[in-house]
């Protein structure tokens, strides 16, 4: 099916993606203005789903949209002739109404980490290459306040914004087979934290108790697109007692 020419609502733009999924495109330059009006488009379709949606996807700039394909054509009361123009029309007049509200009126979400050693293979080298002592780094690391922007790569992994740009780093050349689980790595201008032992090759600065991702709770991602956070160092002791 070739692709469909995007119609244009204000800053909206919606392409087709595949026959069950549609992307909703809301500018092209990274920010956090952009971020709070992804994140309050997709909080309003949640709250106002069409028949057939199953999930979202948010990303820097765009929203994808997936759905079940024969109820959307089922639903006779949506504009359209195609699941793509049902979908698009849906999306379109779904509107900006209040989208500048944002979640940055909650605070931040803490993340103890234990930084260095074995919780952070990476930190001296880290540290060595910006002419910096590990304590810098884990000062610099724990003075910013992130944004995540997006939940990808695996289930749980938060891409975060708003690292210091002394500590900007590229991704190592060789990525390690296995990233332990609540490892905090930066990669570029970015932090975040693997919620899986999964092969990795961010830049390992230590090491979360915490779950960020548990399939057993109501919501299982323990971030989300929109949450700002900070990180809070801590001793191997009080790691041990976290996760006791």
């Amino acid at each position: 099916m070739p692709l469909q020419s995007p119609i244009y609502s204000q800053a909206l733009s919606v392409y087709y993606l595949s026959e069950q999924a549609v992307t909703v495109e809301f500018g092209n330059e990274i920010s956090d203005v952009l971020l709070h009006r992804i994140s309050s488009f997709n909080e309003r379709l949640q709250q106002n789903p069409f028949p057939g949606l199953q999930t979202t996807v948010p990303a820097y700039t765009t929203l994808s949209v997936f759905y079940d394909a024969l109820t959307v054509l089922q639903a006779t009361h949506m504009p359209g002739r195609s699941c793509f123009e049902k979908v698009q029309h849906y999306l379109l007049n779904l509107g900006e109404k209040n989208l500048s509200q944002t979640s940055s009126e909650t605070p931040p979400i803490n993340i103890p980490v234990c930084y260095g050693d074995d919780f952070g293979p990476d930190i001296a080298d880290l540290a060595s290459q910006h002419n910096l002592t590990t304590q810098q780094v884990i000062n610099l690391h724990t003075q910013a306040i992130y944004t995540v922007y997006m939940i990808g790569f695996v289930p749980g992994f938060a891409y975060m914004g708003g690292l210091n740009e002394q500590l900007a780093t590229p991704r190592k050349a060789t990525p390690r087979q296995t990233i332990p689980f609540g490892s905090v790595g930066i990669a570029d201008k970015q932090t975040g934290i693997y919620p899986l032992d999964t092969p990795g090759g961010w830049q390992i600065i230590g090491r979360t108790p915490l779950k960020l991702f548990d399939a057993t709770r109501s919501q299982p991602s323990l971030l989300k697109a929109g949450n700002l956070v900070n990180f809070k160092s801590i001793s191997p002791q009080e790691f041990d007692m976290y996760s006791a």
